[in-house]
C-alpha cells in the first residue's frame, strides 16, 4: 500500500469518497433505479463495461491476458438499503464515531481529521463497501485470472438477485462462477470468514376439537409443552462450530385455540434457527419435525393423536445457510493483511482493522459457498453507543473508506498478479 495517507490515489482517478457522498444522498430503500444508474454511469465514465443482468443485478469484468491461469475474484456487495431514507451529512466526528483515534502529525497540519465521518442511510451498509469495491476493481490490473464486481438489488429483502446470479432460481443457465468472493458489508475493516445462517420454520401441531368439559378430543395447545420442550433440548450435546461457536434455537411466536370452552385442534409455534455448518434448511426442518415427534410419543393421554408437521416458511429466494471459510485460506490473508497496512496507512488506531473473525449478520455470502468467501468493509454493525447500520446514526470514517479501497485494491493484485 504505497498510497496517501491521507487520500486515495490510484490510475483510475476514481474517489471513493466522493462517490459515496453522492451514493449516500440517493435514496435506495424503496428502489435502487436511481442508484443502479448512478453505479452505470461510473463505470462507464470510467471505462469500465458493464450490463445489468438477473433480476437487476449490475456486472462489470476485467479479464486478465491469461484468464484460466488464475482464479476468478468476484467483488459483490448490495444497492439497496432499509427504510427510511437519513439525509447525508459530512462533519466531525463526536462520541463513540471517534474510534478511539488519537490527533496524528497529519491533522496537526490541517490535513483531513482522521474524525472525519460520513453520516446517513447506506453510509455503511453498504455503500461504503461500495465504494471501496469500486475503488478496487477500476484500480485492478489482473495479470492472471479475472475479476468481477457483481452487485445485487435486494439483500435487504429477499436476496433475489444474489441467487439468481448463483444459479439458485430456476430459469437460470448460466450462472456466476467464481472461485473467490469478496464481500462488502460493514466489519470494521476485519476480515470475517464465516457467518451463522437463518431459518424460520413452524411447528404446526394438529389434533381433535371437543367441548372442554368432556374428556375428549387431542389437545394441541397441551401438545405445544412437549413442543417447546423439544425446542429447548434440539442442540443438547451439539458440537460448537470452531468458528461461529453453538447454532441456536429460538421459539418466538405461538397461536392456537378458538373458543375459551373448547379443545383446541390447532397450534403453530414459529421458530427461528441460527444454523452453523454445515446444517441445511431441509436437514433443520426434517430433524425438529423428528424431535417434537419423539417429544409427543410418551405425552399424556389428552394430547393422543396429535399429528405433528414442521414447515419452512415460504419464500422466493433460498434461505441463507451459514457458510465458513479457512481461516487460513489465501483470500483471508490477502484481506487481513492488505486491511492492517491500509489502516496504518491512514493513520487508524492500531487495533483497528485485519483481524480474522466470523460476522455477526447473515449476508449474501451464503450463497456463495462453499467457494471461500471473505466478508469485508469500513463501518460497523454497532458500537459502544448501539446500532449503527440501519439505525438513525448510520456513519462510516472516512479513513476506513480509504483504507477499504486500498485494501481492495491490493488483495485484487496479489490474488490475480504474477506469481
Amino acid at each position: 500500500p504505497g498510497r496517501s495517507a491521507m487520500s486515495w490515489e490510484d490510475d483510475s482517478d476514481f474517489d471513493p469518497v466522493s462517490f459515496l457522498e453522492d451514493a449516500v444522498r440517493i435514496p435506495s430503500h424503496e428502489s435502487v433505479d436511481e442508484m443502479r444508474e448512478f453505479v452505470v454511469e461510473t463505470l462507464d465514465r470510467h471505462d469500465a463495461d458493464s450490463e445489468v443482468v438477473a433480476d437487476g443485478c449490475v456486472l462489470a469484468e476485467k479479464r486478465s491476458p491469461a484468464p484460466e491461469a488464475g482464479p476468478h475474484l468476484v467483488l459483490n456487495t448490495h444497492l439497496d438499503t432499509v427504510a427510511p431514507h437519513v439525509p447525508f451529512e459530512r462533519a466531525e466526528a463526536r462520541g463513540d464515531e471517534r474510534g478511539g483515534a488519537a490527533p496524528s502529525d497529519a491533522e496537526a497540519s490541517g490535513e483531513p481529521d482522521a474524525a472525519d465521518v460520513i453520516r446517513g442511510r447506506g453510509a455503511c451498509d453498504a455503500k461504503g463497501p461500495l465504494a471501496a469495491l469500486l475503488a478496487g476493481f477500476l484500480a485492478a490490473e489482473p495479470e492472471r485470472g479475472r475479476l468481477t464486481l457483481a452487485l445485487t438489488p435486494d439483500e435487504e429483502a429477499l436476496s433475489l438477485g444474489a441467487a439468481a446470479l448463483t444459479g439458485r432460481l430456476p430459469g437460470i443457465d448460466d450462472p456466476l462462477d467464481g472461485d473467490l468472493f469478496l464481500v462488502g458489508e460493514p466489519t470494521g475493516l476485519d476480515a470475517c470468514t464465516a457467518a451463522k445462517g437463518r431459518f424460520q420454520a413452524t411447528v404446526e401441531l394438529s389434533g381433535t376439537a371437543a367441548h372442554a368439559a368432556e374428556f375428549a378430543g387431542a389437545n394441541a395447545v397441551a401438545a405445544a409443552e412437549d413442543a417447546l420442550a423439544a425446542v429447548r433440548t434440539f442442540d443438547a450435546g451439539a458440537d460448537a462450530h470452531p468458528q461461529l461457536g453453538p447454532p441456536k434455537l429460538t421459539a418466538t411466536v405461538i397461536e392456537g385455540g378458538r373458543a375459551t370452552n373448547q379443545v383446541p385442534a390447532d397450534c403453530a409455534i414459529t421458530v427461528d434457527r441460527r444454523s452453523v455448518p454445515p446444517e441445511s434448511a431441509e436437514g433443520f426442518r426434517s430433524s425438529l419435525a423428528d424431535a417434537v415427534r419423539e417429544s409427543l410419543a410418551d405425552a399424556p393421554s389428552d394430547r393422543d393423536g396429535v399429528e405433528v408437521a414442521v414447515a419452512l416458511t415460504d419464500r422466493e429466494s433460498p434461505f441463507l445457510e451459514a457458510f465458513a471459510t479457512d481461516p487460513d485460506h489465501e483470500l483471508v490473508e490477502a484481506v487481513a493483511g492488505g486491511a492492517r497496512s491500509a489502516a496504518a496507512a491512514v493513520g487508524l488506531p492500531s487495533d483497528r482493522g485485519g483481524d480474522v473473525r466470523p460476522f455477526g449478520a447473515a449476508t449474501e455470502a451464503s450463497y456463495f459457498a462453499p467457494a471461500p468467501t471473505v466478508v469485508f468493509g469500513p463501518g460497523d454493525l454497532a458500537d459502544e453507543s448501539g446500532a449503527v447500520a440501519h439505525a438513525e446514526r448510520e456513519y462510516v470514517r472516512v479513513r476506513e473508506v480509504e483504507a477499504a479501497a486500498a485494501t481492495v485494491a491490493d488483495a485484487a493484485a496479489a490474488l490475480l498478479g504474477e506469481r
